[in-house]
């Protein structure tokens, strides 16, 4: 069962973190939130840092232990790196979650390779920075419908096809692309592509000006007839019908409750701030019955149990990751539980700090900006929701839309 005290190793890690978010990305939270599509070069110094996060393993990255296939079967209780990566992704969206988003070899494609690829994939991508291309404009809540297609030519697969709202997409090394083997199979024929920036036939057309994580840069890139090596096929290029799609998803598996840690980090740092902000005139006492505070002392008090509600479901959903638990349910119930409580909570602090919470003075108003993707990118509120209602009603996909 769950401790839910955080292991002393996992602890040093969130100090770390905090340090990190604290002394460089707080301080350039704002510059890099105006200077959109500028690369953060001061984050380069913490690369190595980062990688300390997984304690210098790289078989450890995010995601490396979920699974049910993964379990050993000792009935030994581990804390491994699910565990500590959401820990130290909250720390660190305490300080900024575009900087985040944009740190050197941490992006989502990673955990991507991490999750399905081989040992010898794992070990050939090793070092570099992947993102991760699923978005296309004419398919964004279901995956399943992707348009962009690869054909088996020889050596290599012939991918076609549009990719939008790529986080890292340009910055990357490489980009995991989400690729149909056949439109007419469905989803069992899509599969995972690792292309490599340089590729003849992949192009960056544009890069998106956005709401919030605007150090982040959020690419489109076109695939035309670009041809990628069968080996960067990440898992089993056979098409089926019961076990293909499902092992794609396990991706969202691993990324989701990270995601969700985003929120949960955002969230805390504007609720920390509301609070010192209004500590001259909101006495903050625990021992005191909710209907004997003031209106916001409540509200303050009803923001804090939803937000540790939260925090505690994205710690099980990685808890179970890292012992071999199958967590596509707990991953989609964390997600839409920071996802909806972070941007509720950033936005209800802007409301409550006046026009302290709107200027540019403070960060308040960043925060409430950056929070909203969260709750839209790795799968909407309504698509998480909409797993949830499956998986406890067990019903599939078509039975439930």
């Amino acid at each position: 069962m769950i401790n839910l005290e955080t292991p002393r190793k996992i602890n040093k890690l969130a100090e770390s973190a905090r340090m990190a978010a604290e002394q460089v990305f707080r301080p350039i939270s704002r510059k890099y939130d105006l200077a959109e599509h500028a690369y953060p070069k001061e984050l380069d110094m913490l690369v190595a840092a980062m990688e300390g996060m997984n304690d210098g393993d790289k078989s450890q990255a995010a995601g490396a232990g979920a699974g049910a296939e993964q379990a050993s079967g000792s009935g030994e209780i581990r804390n491994g790196a699910n565990m500590q990566t959401v820990v130290g992704v909250e720390e660190m969206c305490w300080g900024d979650v575009g900087l985040l988003l944009t740190m050197p070899r941490n992006g989502l494609g990673n955990a991507a390779i991490s999750a399905v690829a081989s040992d010898e994939q794992k070990e050939r991508f090793a070092g570099k920075w992947a993102a991760m291309a699923i978005t296309e404009p004419g398919t964004g809540s279901d995956s399943a419908s992707i348009q962009t297609t690869a054909t088996e030519d020889g050596d290599h697969f012939v991918l076609n096809g549009e990719k939008i709202f790529i986080t890292s997409g340009e910055r990357a090394d490489l980009v995991v692309v989400w690729a149909t083997l056949d439109k007419k199979v469905g989803r069992a024929a899509i599969k995972s592509f690792v292309v490599e920036w340089g590729t003849p036939g992949m192009e960056l057309i544009r890069l998106e000006k956005k709401l919030g994580i605007r150090a982040s840069d959020t690419a489109a890139v076109v695939f035309a007839d670009c041809r990628v090596p069968k080996e960067n096929l990440l898992g089993s290029p056979t098409i089926d019908n019961k076990k293909s799609f499902a092992g794609v998803m396990q991706t969202f598996d691993n990324t989701r409750p990270m995601v969700a840690a985003m929120g949960i980090g955002v969230a805390r740092a504007a609720l920390e701030r509301t609070q010192e902000l209004l500590a001259e005139v909101v006495n903050l006492d625990y021992s005191t019955p909710l209907f004997n505070s003031s209106a916001v002392e409540a509200e303050l008090y009803r923001m804090e149990a939803d937000l540790e509600a939260a925090r505690l479901q994205v710690l099980k959903a990685a808890w179970m990751a890292d012992n071999g638990q199958p967590n596509s349910l707990e991953a989609s119930m964390c997600k839409a539980k920071a996802g909806r409580v972070g941007n509720a909570i950033t936005l209800r602090c802007v409301e409550l700090c006046s026009a302290a919470g709107y200027g540019e003075a403070e960060l308040l108003e960043k925060w409430a900006r950056d929070s909203k993707i969260i709750d839209i990118f790795e799968g909407t509120q309504q698509i998480q929701q909409l797993i949830v209602a499956r998986r406890l009603l067990q019903l599939t996909s078509s039975e439930l839309r």
